[in-house]
């Protein structure tokens, strides 16, 4: 493959991501959530940047439309701090995958954080990543993966 035909493949990447998120701003906005184009695009470099940092590729979108929708209903996030929570939700996700060792799902891993973010850590982002997040993991670690779903459904 040529280096235009991927810097192309990758532009439309990074496009169509950029729409997806413009496009949950139809279900955010019932909660007076909104991004602009400019806070889209500024999303998809910071889930390239935390790809890069844990060392993960993905293949699709990724995963700031799941998280949008997971979140956009918290009671914690306004207009205000939607973009920066976003941000830290993306870095804390792909950070967590990877302490994780992937034994979770990412539905199941966005459902742990957001419970765990509207309950326990009562908004905290600082309190996910710090205590909530390396706790799971280290019960993951503990387990067996036929057991996950069981495990978080009984705790949260």
């Amino acid at each position: 493959m040529s280096f235009e035909l991927e810097l192309l493949n990758s532009n439309l990447i990074q496009k169509q991501a950029i729409n997806e998120i413009l496009k949950m701003n139809e279900k955010s906005a019932k909660y007076g959530l909104t991004l602009t184009e400019q806070q889209a695009i500024a999303l998809v470099k910071t889930r390239s940047d935390s790809l890069k940092n844990a060392g993960r590729i993905e293949f699709n979108g990724g995963i700031i439309d799941k998280l949008i929708l997971a979140f956009c209903d918290s009671p914690y996030i306004t207009q205000e701090n939607y973009e920066d929570s976003l941000h830290e939700l993306v870095d804390i996700f792909y950070s967590f995958k990877n302490e994780t060792i992937d034994r979770i799902s990412d539905n199941d891993l966005i459902a742990f954080m957001q419970k765990s973010f509207n309950g326990t850590c009562c908004g905290s982002l600082e309190l996910l990543s710090a205590r909530e997040l390396p706790t799971l993991a280290r019960k993951l670690n503990c387990i067996h993966v036929t057991d996950l779903s069981e495990e978080i459904d009984d705790e949260y």
